[in-house]
């Protein structure tokens, strides 16, 4: 039996925060066809409203520190105010939204990072997604929005990173559905050139990834989300496209083999 599509589409912080990219984001979304989810992030927003707040924002290798006063903020901005956000310019659209946190009917657990040579305080790494529940949502015509916040099941928040939600998601959702994950993000591609935005690797497998890594073509913040699209092909998702968020559903970009 044939299983039906679903899109899941991860989109950075950027987009979904600026007015104009996120009005061009959200009518994009609407118009993909079939069951989907959006995963978004929010990490520029968090970071203003700490600065307001007085609170110091600390990142290593890009990845924030979560004390227990950042872990406040990151649930305030990433759940409320950005969800939120998404939720009603989506509801403008005519697509039936609803905002979720991991913590929303048990979605999404964690646990928390265990210290090794940083401690990132409240950050968690996802252990399971209850694709059952998802499914009995997109059942409804309802469409999940999630923030990239997850709980510990004793009652606590965690942060945790848009990118793998978005991939453990995925795998997740894979025994239900042929899936579609599509990371958005502020290029066009994965590129041969960091500086030639027209430098896109079109197709990318294993042993090619392994030999630009080898070589510095792919490096910094492209590694992680390379490594969470491989590990989703190995579990089950159909394909992985990394892309712009306004070339959505248009067959650009670069796909993961």
């Amino acid at each position: 039996m044939a299983l039906n599509k679903l899109t899941i589409i991860k989109v950075g912080g950027k987009i979904v925060e600026e007015e104009d990219t996120l009005k061009q984001l959200l009518h994009d979304f609407s118009t993909i066809e079939g069951s989907k989810i959006l995963v978004h992030g929010g990490g520029r927003s968090a970071t203003k409203l700490a600065e307001r707040l007085g609170i110091e924002s600390k990142m290593v290798d890009g990845r924030r520190i979560t004390d227990s006063e950042t872990l406040q903020v990151v649930t305030m901005v990433y759940g409320g105010l950005v969800n939120k956000n998404i939720v009603a310019g989506l509801q403008s659209l005519g697509v039936n939204a609803l905002g979720l946190t991991g913590a929303d009917m048990d979605i999404i657990r964690s646990e928390k990072r265990p210290v090794k040579d940083i401690d990132y305080g409240f950050v968690g790494d996802v252990k399971k997604v209850k694709a059952d529940v998802l499914k009995l949502l997109i059942d409804q015509g309802i469409v999940p929005i999630v923030a990239p916040l997850s709980h510990d099941g004793k009652g606590h928040m965690l942060n945790t990173n848009a990118d793998t939600m978005a991939a453990e998601t995925a795998q997740a959702m894979s025994e239900y559905y042929d899936v579609s994950l599509v990371y958005c993000f502020e290029k066009k591609g994965v590129l041969m050139d960091e500086h030639d935005d027209d430098s896109v690797i079109p197709q990318l497998d294993k042993a090619s990834y392994q030999k630009y890594v080898q070589e510095g073509i792919i490096q910094g913040g492209m590694l992680p989300k390379l490594e969470n699209a491989f590990k989703s092909i190995e579990k089950g998702v159909s394909e992985v496209v990394i892309t712009q968020a306004s070339e959505i559903g248009k067959g650009k970009g670069t796909t993961i083999i």
